[in-house]
């Protein structure tokens, strides 16, 4: 049984922007398509990270469509646990272009809209920046191809949709960057140059779909996720102590941070939002 939502407002305050129970009214009464919900389709739904901001989104109002490379079932579960009705898990591998185009002809045929694209799929391996034969020419290309060029083919596959957005401000593109695109340091130096890839590529879709398309990049520094506190705790304390706040990004904070940039910087584009707690300051 799908479980019942949770309260809308149970979520953390957001100071003098409405809550989040508030704001599902609000784009509610702003979508004038039969009074649907709009549509947000989530690359990368299964991680850690991606699987809150389908939550979040689906808690402020929105229809999700979570989208996976592999892992059918994992995001079929999660849409069962979703706020409300109507959400839906669809295959969207975002190095093949081909089904990328079946996904968006599904989005029309299901909900005749899409409103929100939230690029969250990425790869990535620990290599250490020194290792210069560690980092394979399989690896770079498979980094390259899913960090960089598959944001891109999302955009290109969904762009028509995204045009037609009757949402305040327009269609939205929120691209899950890294602090590591700044600092260049990560888990090895292809995976910083594609988040740097990444934010530029944010500056140049928001120029070119200007103004019917909004495009952002919103910037983690590391985030808990189950993943990362799984690892060792030592070095978990060291990331943490590295930032000027003393602690790691939590996933809610990410998600909170991708819902205001849709709902509320209305007129933001073509910029990196950081939610890294003031790591580059250290």
């Amino acid at each position: 049984m799908k479980k019942p939502p949770r309260s809308l407002g149970s979520l953390p305050p957001e100071g003098a922007v409405s809550t989040l129970g508030g704001a599902r009214r609000a784009l509610m009464q702003t979508t004038s398509v039969s009074d649907a919900r709009p549509v947000a389709v989530v690359t990368g739904a299964t991680g850690g990270l991606g699987a809150q901001i389908c939550q979040t989104l689906a808690q402020a109002g929105f229809l999700v469509a979570a989208g996976y490379r592999s892992s059918a079932g994992a995001a079929h579960a999660l849409v069962e646990q979703l706020a409300g009705t109507g959400h839906c898990a669809l295959a969207a591998p975002v190095t093949d272009s081909a089904v990328l185009a079946s996904l968006a002809n599904d989005i029309e045929s299901r909900y005749g809209r899409c409103d929100v694209l939230v690029n969250c799929a990425g790869t990535t391996r620990f290599v250490a920046h020194d290792d210069l034969e560690g980092l394979d020419d399989a690896l770079i290309d498979d980094v390259l191809a899913t960090n960089v060029r598959g944001p891109f083919a999302m955009v290109r596959a969904l762009a028509g949709l995204l045009k037609r957005s009757e949402l305040p401000g327009g269609g939205v593109v929120v691209n899950i960057s890294s602090v590591a695109a700044q600092t260049a340091m990560g888990s090895n130096v292809i995976y910083c140059a594609s988040k740097a890839a990444l934010d530029n590529l944010t500056k140049s879709l928001a120029r070119a779909l200007s103004p019917a398309i909004r495009v952002v990049s919103v910037s983690p520094g590391l985030v808990d996720t189950e993943f990362v506190k799984s690892m060792d705790a030592a070095w978990r304390d060291e990331q943490a102590s590295r930032t000027p706040l003393g602690r790691l990004a939590q996933p809610e904070e990410i998600a909170l941070a991708v819902l205001t940039a849709i709902r509320d910087l209305r007129f933001t584009t073509g910029c990196v939002l950081p939610v890294d707690g003031g790591r580059p300051l250290k």
